[in-house]
């Protein structure tokens, strides 16, 4: 019987061999997504400047979300936190007023270019060098160019360790109308950007004027319940949903200071009182990016409502000062404003974000419209620097360090390599 030839064998299988070894390094290497390296990215920036705990999702299209959880909610009873950890999200409160605003525009209530004085008649009392108060529009609301200042509490703590007296946020409307004949007008409207609280706050106004609904209540009527955000709130959280929420810090190089807990943003409201946890994010998000034929998503805002929204029409940097942490891109890319959301251009590709700092609260939504794409990252703890940062009292209004902000090192991974690898993809 003859021998079976080895050598001939080998050289048959050995090919095979090596394709079967190469289809596995494929598929492996497939296996490795963008989200994948991500992921790695996010959990060593998180580390890296200390924070307690957060939350990122990725979404594409109407899939569901990919979700990364870091840290805890609680430090005290080592609450680690999920995807139901409700977070404060701050200024990202501002692009539903601004939808709040246009959904009035669409139904006829309201023209954008009427002055704000119309419905918010107090703000006679303000001085402007620049011309009639009558010049500072709605629109220049929505795009922080009408002139107004940015902090929503003017007056700062004399002696920083006996601060527990101060209010955290102005409580009721009639603190800002008292404040308002010693406000002015910076610049002349519309001639520029310069970021302002109190502008949201009179934008609130104006829903809750024409509405006759409080603000709170109208959002909740108008965005949150249509998108079934069941378990978003402003302020204080109901009973039953306290147990999801999460404490939130400060970090000035080693030194850790809680911030307060389950916190009331009084008049604010309408610039940064929204909380929720990133399952109801999500939702948004999901609007944001759209789709085709949604009845529901028509209803809350049209569509060219909404592309309306995302133009931008002027730099969001202010003169004569850097850019931060919120208005930095990268590649040395800066925002335009539009209404109510920043609009980022990086390599002729169009971005639509919004960031938000608030009592340790650190967060980013960022859209890629043409993608059909979004991400949401969400941090209860603001690395603000070295010392000597001041954590001696509570801060409602925080600032991270803007030389390394979590957000700018994660979104220049995002628009790098995240976003464009969804691209065209169904």
């Amino acid at each position: 019987m003859p021998q079976p030839d080895v050598a001939c064998n080998m050289s048959i299988m050995f090919p095979r061999l090596i394709s079967v070894a190469l289809l596995l390094i494929a598929s492996s290497l497939a296996a490795q997504s963008p989200l994948d390296d991500f992921h790695a990215r996010f959990d060593a920036e998180f580390h890296r400047h200390g924070i307690v705990g957060g939350v990122f999702a990725f979404i594409h299209g109407q899939s569901p979300a990919t979700e990364f959880v870091f840290g805890e909610a609680r430090v005290g009873t080592h609450h680690a936190a999920n995807a139901h950890t409700a977070y404060n999200w701050a200024s990202i409160t501002k692009t539903m007023t601004a939808i709040a605003i246009l959904q009035l525009r669409d139904r006829g209530l309201l023209s954008l270019d009427d002055p704000a004085v119309k419905y918010v008649p107090e703000l006679r009392q303000v001085h402007d060098d620049y011309g009639s108060i009558e010049d500072v529009t709605i629109r220049h609301l929505l795009t922080h160019s009408a002139g107004f200042r940015n902090p929503t509490w003017p007056w700062e703590c004399d002696d920083s360790k006996d601060c527990g007296w101060e209010p955290f946020e102005p409580a009721k409307w009639a603190q800002i109308a008292a404040m308002l004949p010693y406000t002015h007008i910076a610049f002349k409207p519309g001639s520029r950007w310069s970021y302002s609280n109190p502008g949201y706050v009179f934008l609130g106004q104006i829903i809750e004027r024409i509405s006759g609904d409080d603000f709170e209540v109208y959002i909740d009527k108008n965005i949150l319940k249509p998108l079934g955000m069941t378990e978003s709130y402003f302020d204080r959280a109901p009973y039953f949903l306290e147990e999801h929420l999460s404490e939130s810090f400060l970090r000035s190089g080693g030194k850790l200071t809680r911030q307060p807990f389950n916190f009331d943003t009084g008049i604010t409201t309408s610039n940064s009182g929204l909380k929720a946890p990133i399952t109801d994010m999500e939702k948004y998000a999901h609007f944001l990016i759209g789709e085709s034929g949604n009845a529901r998503y028509e209803m809350v805002l049209n569509r060219s409502s909404l592309e309306e929204a995302w133009q931008g029409v002027l730099s969001a940097v202010e003169p004569g000062h850097a850019g931060t942490a919120y208005t930095s891109g990268p590649q040395g890319s800066q925002p335009r404003m539009g209404l109510g959301f920043f609009v980022l251009d990086v390599n002729g590709h169009r971005y639509i974000y919004h960031d938000g700092d608030q009592a340790g609260f650190t967060l980013e939504l960022m859209i890629d419209p043409a993608g059909k794409s979004a991400s949401i990252l969400a941090s209860n703890t603001t690395d603000t620097g070295v010392p000597p940062a001041d954590t001696t009292h509570t801060v409602s209004n925080t600032e991270p360090d803007p030389h390394s902000d979590v957000r700018q090192t994660l979104r220049g991974v995002l628009i790098g390599s995240v976003f464009p690898a969804y691209a065209g993809k169904p």
